[in-house]
């Protein structure tokens, strides 16, 4: 346990306590909120760096009685609160490892999800549609707001490729995970004998960034600019309000139709295309970490298969932490939290296997 650390942590907040009730810094709203902030992340490791203290002094106060105290009951009950402390004591060190852990500053972005369809034609196809709508009523149980870019949807209701975006508090910190293949095993309606066949859709969870993360120079854009329309002729528009942006020097292409303003659709295509080239280019900053990570949990090569959604058998199982859930209907319904959790412990106890 670094305690120096912590001490400076603390020092660091009782600072910030300071300097937040400061009517001069209060006058500067954007300097206020900058500390606010800082002060409000610091908070849990102080809170818990407090009890570890109080525990401490706990143990230091039952050691003292077992050895001052001639009453035996007193000195029995004393060494039963010195192990139940030793306990807690071994249980807040634990907790403040895992507060002390590098903390992805991405973790509180909204998100940018693409979903596409992989092998396996229709039905491939229709399991993406499914996997959009899982998304969708995760977001609503947490009360995100979500928002459609381009949903291309196929004659009997699939979707070949799908980007929407997540809005709402610490949005990336619980989606981040997701990146990767989904595959689905399942007799689809057009089987006639009854056979199971599998398929897969990707999914990719992109942070969206501020302006000043990425910068794009005009010239590198090329914009088209067409006529939006659905399946069977659904939703067509008379005007070119269709935008496709292509980043010339990287190839990275969007499209964004959802919007009937070509400039709303623009001002869409514009935050997907930066949050994609935010990606691309600390994807090849993080390849070499990727690689020597021991843990597959996280967000590294979306080539993987992640996990698998078995139908007839009633399971979805994630293959990097080998977890079976046996209520795939609630789990398409949007009910992933216990799934999002285990991944975030699995990912953390790696973390902390490394820092040892």
């Amino acid at each position: 346990m670094n305690l120096d650390r912590l001490k400076n942590i603390k020092a660091k907040f009782d600072s910030l306590s300071e300097a937040i009730s400061d009517p001069q810094v209060i006058a500067d709203n954007k300097e206020w909120t900058k500390l606010v902030k800082e002060h409000a992340s610091l908070e849990p490791i102080v809170t818990k760096y407090n009890e570890y203290i109080k525990a401490q002094s706990d143990i230091e106060g039952a050691k003292k009685l077992i050895k001052e105290e001639k009453d035996a009951e007193l000195i029995e009950l004393a060494k039963i609160e010195l192990d139940e402390k030793k306990d807690e004591l071994a249980k807040i060190e634990n907790e403040l490892k895992i507060l002390l852990l590098p903390v992805d500053p991405n973790d509180e972005k909204n998100v940018i999800i693409e979903i596409r369809s992989g092998a396996g034609g229709d039905e491939a196809a229709l399991f993406a549609y499914e996997l959009m709508r899982m998304y969708k009523m995760y977001a609503e149980k947490n009360r995100w707001r979500v928002e459609d870019v381009d949903v291309n949807l196929t004659e009997l209701g699939g979707v070949k490729e799908a980007v929407f975006q997540i809005f709402g508090d610490s949005v990336y910190r619980k989606l981040k995970y997701e990146s990767g293949v989904h595959r689905v095993q399942r007799v689809p309606d057009t089987e006639t004998q009854g056979r199971i066949h599998t398929s897969t859709v990707t999914v990719a969870v992109l942070p969206e960034v501020e302006d000043v993360v990425v910068e794009i120079n005009e010239k590198d854009l090329k914009i088209d600019t067409y006529r939006s329309g659905g399946a069977g002729g659904q939703h067509i528009n008379k005007t070119d309000s269709a935008v496709r942006m292509t980043h010339l020097p990287t190839g990275i292409v969007v499209t964004c139709q959802d919007e009937r303003s070509q400039i709303k659709n623009r001002e869409k295509a514009m935050r997907v295309l930066k949050s994609k080239l935010y990606d691309y280019y600390q994807s090849k900053v993080d390849k070499e970490y990727a690689e020597n990570r021991k843990s597959q949990v996280g967000t590294g090569d979306r080539s993987e298969r992640i996990r698998t959604y078995n139908f007839p058998q009633g399971r979805v199982t994630d293959h990097r932490i080998s977890m079976t859930i046996y209520t795939i209907d609630q789990f398409m319904n949007g009910d992933i939290d216990a799934m999002l959790e285990a991944l975030r412990i699995a990912d953390q106890t790696a973390q902390l296997e490394k820092e040892q």
